[in-house]
C-alpha cells in the first residue's frame, strides 16, 4: 500500500473516531452509552417536549430610567455651578413605540445664567437636544441615534440577565435569543426542553430583582396621605415615599438617594435564619460597596436602613453595629423563595419590566412521537437509498452506502460538538443532505460508467470520473450552502435548524463522496494485482 494512501484511510479513520467520541464519548456499559448519547445530542422542543415562553421588553422603562438619572445629573451639575432653578420633570410615554418620545422639561433657569447652562448640556449630555420655550424654560429631547443605542442596550442586557437566571435554574438545554430581525426588536424567544411547568420561571423572569439599601427618614406610615399631612402636604427635600411590602398598607419616608444598590453585590444565597427558624436571602457586597456600607452603618448606630426591592420595602431592619459587607433579606416563604430571590439577585436586575405575549406547552409524548416518526421516516429512507445503490451500481454501491453513513455520522457529531440544538425541521435537513450525497455518488459513477464505455481502464475511469464530477458537486453545494446561509440569517428558529443541519450536511457531503468514495476505490485498486473490470 502506499504510503499517501494509508496517511488518507489513517484520516478517515481518525475523523471517524472523534465523531463517534462526540457522540457517545467512551461508555463503560449500554446505559452509560445512551445516557452520553441523550446528553450530548440536544433536541429541541418540538422533539422533547418543553414550553416556550415570548417575552417583551418594555423598552420605555429604560427611558424612564435613563432621563431620570440624567435629571439627577443636570441638578448636580447646576448645584456645583451654582446655577439656581425652579423646577426639572419629564413626560410618560407609555408605550414601546412612543418610548424615543421621552421628554425633559427644565424651568426657571435664570436668563442672565443661560450661556452657562447651554453649555453644561451640550458640554456633558451628548445624547439631548435642547431647545428653548421661553426665556427660562427649556425642553430637552433623546437623539435618534442615542435612542436606538438605548434600545438596542436594553433589549441586549434583558437577554443577558435572563440567560443568567435560566442559567441558575440549571436549565442547560434552554435557549434564549431575540425574535425578529431588527437589533432593537424588543422581543425575546425562550425555549425550555423538557419543562412543562413554566410558571415558577415566569414569576422568576418577570422580577425585575431591582435592589435598594435607603436610609429610613420616617414611618411606617398608615397611608400615604397620613405622610403627606406629617409634613404639610410636602415631603421634605431630598426623601421619597416608598411602600412597604404586605399585605397591611404601609409607607416609609426614605433618603432619595440609595447607599447600596444591587451592581454592588457580589454574590447572595439563601440560608436559614438562626433566631425565628426561617430562611433569608444573604448577601455579599463587593470590595467598594463593602467600605462604604461600612462607613454608613457605623455612622448610623440604631437608624433604620430600608431594604427595597423593586421599589417597595420589604424590610427595615435597625443598624445594631457596623457591617462590612454582608446582608440579609428577609420575609421568604420558604426555601425556595429565598432560593429565587438569590437566584435573580445574582443574576442581577431588568434594565426594563417584560411582559408575556406567548406562552406554548408542547407534551413529551408529542415530543417522543415526532422524534420516532422522524427516526423512522429517516431510517426509511436511508435503507431504500442503500438498497437501490447495492442493486443498481453493485459492489461500488457499498462505497457509496460507507459514505452516507459516515456523513451521517459527522452531522450528529458536528451537532453535538458545537451544541447545535436538533429540531423536527433539522431532521428534515439530514433526509435532504441523504438525498444530495446520493445525488453527488450517482454523478461521479455515471461519469466513471462512461468512461469505461469509451474502453478506458478501471483506474483511469475511476480517476476521470472523479475529476469531471468534483466541479459539478463543488458548484451545487457552494448554491446549496449559500441558500442554507440565508435561511439561517434571516429564518425563523424552526427555519434556522433545518438550515444548520443542511449546511453541516453539505459540507461532511463534500468529504465522504469526494475524498471517502476515492479512497476506498483507491484501496481496492491499491496492491500488484492488475484489476480489469470494475463492478460497478
Amino acid at each position: 500500500m502506499e504510503r499517501s494512501l494509508g496517511i488518507k484511510i489513517a484520516t478517515i479513520v481518525g475523523v471517524t473516531l472523534i465523531c463517534i467520541y462526540g457522540i457517545i464519548g467512551i461508555p463503560k456499559n449500554r446505559q452509560e452509552l445512551a445516557e452520553n448519547f441523550e446528553k450530548n445530542i440536544k433536541l429541541g422542543l418540538d422533539l422533547k417536549g418543553g414550553s416556550q415562553l415570548v417575552l417583551q421588553v418594555q423598552v420605555q422603562d429604560a427611558f424612564k430610567a435613563e432621563a431620570d438619572q440624567v435629571i439627577d445629573r443636570i441638578k448636580n451639575e447646576l448645584r456645583s455651578a451654582s446655577i439656581e432653578y425652579g423646577s426639572f420633570d419629564r413626560n410618560e410615554p407609555t408605550s414601546i413605540e412612543t418610548a424615543d418620545k421621552i421628554e425633559i422639561t427644565a424651568k426657571g433657569i435664570p436668563s442672565a445664567k443661560a450661556g452657562d447652562f447651554r453649555k453644561i448640556i451640550s458640554d456633558r449630555f451628548t445624547d439631548w437636544n435642547m431647545t428653548s420655550t421661553s426665556g427660562t424654560d427649556y425642553k430637552l429631547t433623546y437623539k435618534t441615534t442615542a435612542a436606538l443605542d438605548l434600545r438596542k442596550k436594553t433589549v441586549g442586557s434583558a437577554i443577558h440577565t435572563i440567560e443568567n437566571r435560566i442559567d441558575g435554574l440549571g436549565l442547560a438545554e434552554a435557549s434564549v435569543q431575540q425574535r425578529g430581525a431588527a437589533e432593537t426588536e424588543p422581543e425575546i424567544l425562550i425555549q425550555m426542553p423538557g419543562v412543562d411547568d413554566p410558571a415558577r420561571i415566569k414569576q422568576i423572569l418577570q422580577t425585575a430583582a431591582l435592589l435598594e439599601l435607603y436610609e429610613v427618614q420616617d414611618g411606617p406610615f398608615a397611608s400615604r396621605d397620613q405622610m403627606l399631612g406629617q409634613f404639610n402636604g410636602i415631603l421634605p427635600a431630598g426623601t421619597k415615599a416608598v411602600r412597604g411590602m404586605g399585605s397591611q398598607e404601609s409607607w416609609f419616608l426614605l433618603k432619595r438617594t440609595p447607599v447600596i444598590t444591587g451592581r454592588d453585590l457580589r454574590d447572595s444565597r439563601a440560608a436559614q435564619d438562626q433566631m425565628n427558624s426561617g430562611w433569608v436571602t444573604t448577601f455579599v457586597l463587593s470590595q467598594d460597596a463593602a467600605q462604604r456600607f461600612g462607613r454608613f452603618t457605623e455612622a448610623n448606630i440604631n437608624k433604620r436602613l430600608a431594604i427595597v426591592l423593586d421599589n417597595q420595602v420589604r424590610s427595615a431592619p435597625t443598624i445594631q453595629s457596623k457591617i462590612s459587607d454582608n446582608g440579609q433579606i428577609t420575609g421568604a416563604a420558604n426555601q425556595q423563595d429565598a432560593n429565587d430571590l438569590a437566584l435573580i439577585l445574582r443574576a442581577g436586575s431588568l434594565p426594563a419590566s417584560v411582559v408575556y405575549l406567548e406562552e406554548r406547552t408542547v407534551g413529551p409524548s408529542l415530543g417522543a412521537d415526532s422524534i420516532r416518526e422522524g427516526l423512522m421516516s429517516g431510517l426509511v429512507g436511508l435503507f431504500a437509498v442503500i438498497f437501490v445503490m447495492l442493486v443498481y451500481y453493485k459492489k461500488s454501491g457499498i462505497n457509496a452506502t460507507v459514505a452516507l453513513i459516515l456523513n451521517a455520522i459527522i452531522l450528529i457529531a458536528v451537532l453535538a460538538y458545537v451544541g447545535a440544538t436538533l429540531t423536527l425541521p433539522g431532521i428534515a435537513g439530514v433526509v435532504l443532505t441523504i438525498g444530495m450525497a446520493v445525488d453527488s455518488n450517482v454523478l461521479i459513477f455515471e461519469r466513471i460508467r462512461e468512461e469505461l464505455r469509451e474502453g478506458k481502464s478501471v483506474r483511469t475511469a475511476i480517476d476521470a470520473g472523479f475529476s469531471r464530477a468534483f466541479l459539478t458537486i463543488i458548484d451545487t453545494h457552494v448554491t446549496a450552502i449559500v441558500s442554507s446561509a440565508f435561511l439561517f440569517i434571516f429564518g425563523t428558529t424552526n427555519v434556522k435548524g433545518f438550515a444548520v443541519t443542511l449546511i453541516i450536511g453539505l459540507l461532511a457531503n463534500v468529504f465522504t463522496a469526494v475524498f471517502v468514495s476515492k479512497v476506498i476505490f483507491d484501496w481496492e485498486l491499491s496492491g500488484n494485482k492488475k484489476v480489469t473490470e470494475l463492478s460497478i
